[in-house]
């Protein structure tokens, strides 16, 4: 028996709410919904309801919950060697540079490995400052990068940045998604690097233009700016590319990884241009980045999507369910835009999204994500096959009849 000292509430009586609420940090905006098991593209909370998860932990079970491969990999780590920081050598770090060297084009061959997409953005945004000596950046309005405080100046949402206003990097120039004068007049010799997503995911699902991307890497190219991606949730497969960025047939000169690169366990990386070269020792570094466990794990994540030719599936199933979405508009009055890139795709409402959560969640046992107010979004696992692409489809439907 635990007693709270403060409270003298016996914990051991409390539901696992009732014992998260009285420590949470206010943060999150919580669903009364306990989760306890995963498995595939289904998880089971604590009464043993079942649950597709079109969630994938926001974006992070690529493979689903408890894929086999992974938790092998993970189990077979744990039992030899947990950390390692980047001091030594490593094999399982070096298997994974590898890996990653494989499926990356070739251009791309300087890895620096962290714990999270945020991490990343802030690597990425130091190594561009190294590599150029210069202090501007450059980022698009609703664009989203993390809520750290380099990645939080170039996020757009205004209600995550105020409340640290001073505290974010200066020089900043925020332009409108697909505006070529704006884009032209925000880049000048100043400027550091531009960072973009392929698709603005939690800015509503907004898929990039080809022809703005193209323009962006020519001016970056004409003025000595580097081009960041943000492939945080767009890459590995979820746009039914490995990167987001090969649908407008470019190259950039740095990408940020995270979410599914190591199939849940936490990992990110930046990866740049060999040509840029490295940066000097000592002016980045992380304790956890690159440890055996995580990159066994990223390993293991990375060999399955190209084993079960996921990237492929993510485009077939996508592509119908979209198919499927847009066909069925006049069924659902709610909606006003279907939009979207693989398996990540926005339903723009004619309301506030978050009734049709509950709706889906309550009454029809799928967990999705809002994207903004409006939107709906749909980031299912990679896996998802025919049948449970069916049964989203007609849970969907069914919660935007009304």
């Amino acid at each position: 028996m635990f007693i709270n000292e403060d409270t003298m509430t016996d914990i051991t009586d409390l539901s696992t709410i009732a014992r998260e609420q009285q420590h949470t940090s206010g943060a999150y905006y919580k669903r009364p919904l306990t989760l306890v098991r995963g498995q595939g593209v289904t998880v089971w909370d604590d009464a043993g309801h079942a649950y597709l998860d079109a969630t994938s932990g926001q974006g992070v079970v690529l493979l689903g919950h408890a894929h086999p491969v992974v938790t092998q990999a993970i189990q077979r780590q744990a039992e030899t060697l947990v950390t390692c920081t980047e001091i030594f050598y490593n094999d399982q770090r070096a298997n994974l540079y590898a890996t990653l060297s494989r499926i990356l084009p070739a251009e791309l061959g300087r890895v620096f490995l962290c714990n999270s997409g945020a991490e990343a953005i802030e690597g990425a945004l130091k190594v561009a400052r190294l590599l150029t000596g210069r202090t501007g950046l450059v980022a698009a309005k609703r664009g989203f990068h993390g809520r750290t405080l380099g990645a939080l100046g170039l996020t757009w949402n205004k209600d995550y940045r105020e409340p640290f206003a001073g505290w974010t990097p200066p020089n900043i120039t925020h332009v409108t998604y697909h505006d070529f004068e704006a884009i032209d007049a925000a880049i000048t010799d100043q400027t550091a690097a531009v960072l973009l997503e392929p698709v603005q995911g939690e800015g509503g699902v907004y898929p990039a233009d080809a022809a703005w991307i193209q323009h962006v890497r020519r001016l970056c190219d004409e003025r000595g700016a580097l081009l960041i991606m943000d492939e945080i949730q767009t890459g590995l497969g979820r746009t039914g590319r490995w990167f987001g960025f090969q649908h407008s047939d470019i190259l950039p000169d740095i990408i940020a990884l995270g979410k599914g690169l190591a199939g849940g366990v936490p990992m990110g990386a930046v990866i740049w241009r060999s040509s840029l070269g490295t940066i000097p020792a000592g002016t980045h570094g992380t304790t956890f980045g690159g440890n055996p466990l995580a990159s066994a794990a990223a390993v293991a994540t990375l060999e399955t999507l190209e084993n079960e030719h996921l990237p492929e599936n993510a485009a077939h199933i996508g592509t119908w369910l979209m198919d499927q979405l847009r066909a069925a508009q006049d069924q659902m009055p709610l909606v006003r835009e279907v939009r979207g890139l693989g398996l990540i795709i926005g339903l723009e409402l004619r309301q506030r999204v978050t009734p049709i959560l509950q709706a889906l969640q309550e009454q029809h046992g799928i967990l999705a994500l809002p994207a903004g107010q409006t939107v709906l979004r749909l980031l299912p696992p990679l896996i998802l096959n025919e049948t449970e692409a069916e049964r989203l489809l007609q849970g969907v439907i069914a919660a935007l009849k009304s």
